[in-house]
């Protein structure tokens, strides 16, 4: 599906450019993926986007996890 916005507004993609930025710089740089199999593949980036959703500490949230951070407002 393409994007809804207008040719080159890149506000409108910045939070998963920023995502996939990072993900990129994390997880694949450095990594060689020779020999893993995409069922493998799909597994890892998974791992990794549950752990950047619930365990990577962010100094935005005063240097907690994003779970920390919701369990400290009571939203978990």
């Amino acid at each position: 599906t393409r994007s809804m916005s207008k040719k080159g507004c890149s506000p409108d993609n910045s939070a998963c450019e920023g995502f996939f930025g990072r993900m990129k710089n994390e997880m694949f740089y450095g990594r060689n993926f020779v020999g893993v199999t995409i069922e493998a593949f799909v597994e890892i980036i998974n791992d990794y986007i549950i752990w950047y959703n619930t365990k990577r500490i962010k100094a935005s949230l005063g240097y907690l996890s994003p779970m920390e951070y919701r369990q400290s407002l009571g939203l978990i």
